[in-house]
């Protein structure tokens, strides 16, 4: 036996005496009890916000709508583009006109150009060669160096560095 919160307990087995049954009884009602009110308290709340809680779960389960930038905003960005399409990244102080003139967010601006470059400029090809190293028509012999007296090492299409 040991004693804990004024109550006595009795190590070991054996069986349960009617004063065990009546506290674990009297326990369950207890809880029977509250979990009664809880029901009651959540069913009050429900009633009281359904029409929040609905409208709230609706706007949180929607699909984010894909975002598309303004018309004239987007026609600007196009002019720009159209414009400096061989180098199309723009200085900060090209992109601060930008955001005036749209009136995106630089963050925006950056994030268009950023997926425009990716899904659509072809950055141009290196340039060619000087006139002397180009390979010139087809003469019957070996048209690597017959014209020019240069020879093509292979390899690259790109002049060697100094």
């Amino acid at each position: 036996m040991f004693q804990a919160d004024d109550k006595t307990y009795e190590l070991g087995g054996g069986g349960s005496s009617d004063e065990d049954e009546q506290e674990t009884g009297g326990h369950l009602d207890g809880l029977s009890e509250t979990m009664g009110e809880d029901k009651e308290l959540k069913n009050r709340l429900l009633n009281k916000y359904s029409g929040y809680l609905s409208s709230l779960w609706r706007e949180l389960s929607r699909k984010k709508k894909k975002g598309k930038l303004p018309r004239d905003a987007r026609q600007k960005l196009l002019h720009w583009w159209q414009l400096h399409y061989r180098w199309p990244y723009p200085s900060e102080l090209e992109k601060a006109a930008l955001v005036e003139s749209t009136g995106l967010d630089a963050k925006q601006i950056n994030n268009w150009f950023i997926n425009q470059r990716k899904r659509h400029w072809k950055p141009a090809p290196p340039p060619m060669l000087a006139p002397e190293y180009r390979l010139h028509g087809h003469s019957g012999n070996s048209t690597s160096s017959a014209h020019t007296g240069q020879y093509f090492a292979g390899g690259s299409a790109y002049p060697r560095g100094p």
